[in-house]
């Protein structure tokens, strides 16, 4: 049984061929394309789990590939590249990446990175919906999606996540530390950044106005608190 099935997306063609033996040899079922929108087009005819995805290609860009497979797909994504600075972590994870890795990497980063980004939060029987919907969101936990004002708004498997990690702990403080581990796994807890990108995005999804939150909310230096109305 397959472990999953990913599409390599890098215009190096070692790249591609080493990714192809060694995720296979994992249990991976691994696919390559050449350019962005090679990459697109392969999306569209089969289906995969995850994207491994070059940050830096000629053409299309991994940036724009990547904000092209989030505006229709909730597939994993992770991004690769020869950069390590903040900026291109953000610049990554603001497109729609849920996962950024420096090259050159481990095989055991590698993989640790691909379960992490596969790797989903069992569903909560806690989760009360009743205090977002009485303040005008609707959150439909089946079909991940959330409704503020008519607009309905996709969630990716990493926003579902996390809002659901916090809907299940209303008005509670949770740290920094504890929801990537929780969301990531635990191999995370400083990568503060993946936070505060993923908050972002949900806040301009499930609040009125994100630039004046009223369900997300920030307790500077500790962590991010889910307020509900009791």
């Amino acid at each position: 049984m397959s472990a999953g099935n990913i599409l390599v997306i890098d215009d190096d063609p070692q790249i591609r061929r080493v990714m192809k033996v060694t995720l296979s040899t994992h249990g991976y079922v691994v696919a390559g394309a050449r350019t962005g929108e090679e990459g697109l087009t392969e999306l569209r005819s089969n289906v995969y789990d995850l994207v491994l995805l070059d940050m830096n290609m000629p053409g299309m860009g991994g940036i724009e590939t990547c904000r092209r497979i989030r505006s229709s797909s909730d597939i994993a994504i992770i991004m690769l590249t020869v950069n390590n600075t903040e900026r291109d972590k953000v610049e990554a994870l603001d497109a729609g990446a849920d996962d950024y890795v420096t090259k050159p990497f481990s095989t055991p980063e590698l993989l640790a990175r691909i379960r992490a980004a596969l790797r989903r939060l069992p569903r909560s029987d806690e989760v009360d919906l009743q205090a977002l919907r009485a303040q005008g969101v609707e959150i439909d936990l089946s079909s991940r999606q959330a409704t503020v004002r008519g607009r309905t708004f996709s969630l990716s498997p990493k926003e579902f996540d996390l809002l659901s990690y916090l809907l299940a702990r209303p008005n509670k403080t949770i740290s920094h530390r504890e929801l990537l581990q929780a969301i990531w796994g635990p191999d995370y807890g400083e990568e503060l950044e993946y936070l505060r990108v993923f908050v972002n995005r949900l806040r301009k999804k499930i609040e009125p106005d994100p630039s004046k939150p009223q369900f997300l909310m920030t307790d500077a230096w500790i962590g991010y608190r889910l307020h509900v109305s009791q």
